[in-house]
């Protein structure tokens, strides 16, 4: 990885950190009530709600985790829970969105076998980017802290949405959604 891939496109503004303190879509606590809404390739992002969905028996196509919840270390149960058989290990930085995320999405999602990206900071905002290069019918969990999770479906709307908010993130916002064509 260059010096540029682990170099941060986008960083979250303090005045759109409210945007995403209410969930996208409705709070479940039971993967498996998500599941059966669930028609096309599963992207997570979180241990947390990869754990779950492992632990019902369905691994993600894409899963993208830290090794942390809450800004502490996930248990042992967790971290050993997570498949991770083909794995990708990116740099992300807290609050921001760097090349090597982005690429890791694209070509996760684009691939013919479960893929879990670990990413060395943060991956709380890698929810942005898998709903933008998502196919339609495609579903991105992520966990919504202290309430569970959320499932969002992404169709045209939802993915011009979520490119709207990485536009309206401070850094190259085209070169981000180009990294992700």
């Amino acid at each position: 990885m260059t010096a540029d891939e682990s170099d941060p496109i986008l960083r979250l503004p303090d005045d759109l950190r409210g945007a995403f303190k209410d969930p996208f879509g409705p709070v479940e606590t039971d993967p498996e009530r998500v599941l059966a809404d669930v028609t096309g390739p599963l992207v997570t992002v979180g241990d947390i709600v990869t754990y779950h969905f492992e632990r019902v028996g369905r691994t993600p196509d894409v899963a993208v985790v830290d090794g942390r919840t809450k800004r502490e270390a996930v248990d042992r149960e967790v971290s050993e829970t997570i498949r991770e058989e083909h794995t990708v290990t990116v740099d992300n930085p807290a609050a921001t969105l760097t090349e090597a995320l982005l690429v890791a999405l694209r070509d996760a999602i684009a691939a013919d076998r479960p893929t879990t990206i670990v990413v060395d900071g943060e991956e709380d905002l890698a929810t942005l980017p898998a709903v933008v290069v998502a196919p339609d019918g495609a579903s991105v969990v992520y966990g919504q802290p202290d309430a569970g999770m959320v499932h969002i479906r992404v169709d045209d709307d939802t993915r011009a949405e979520f490119s709207d908010l990485l536009g309206r993130m401070d850094g190259d916002g085209e070169r981000a959604l180009e990294l992700l064509a």
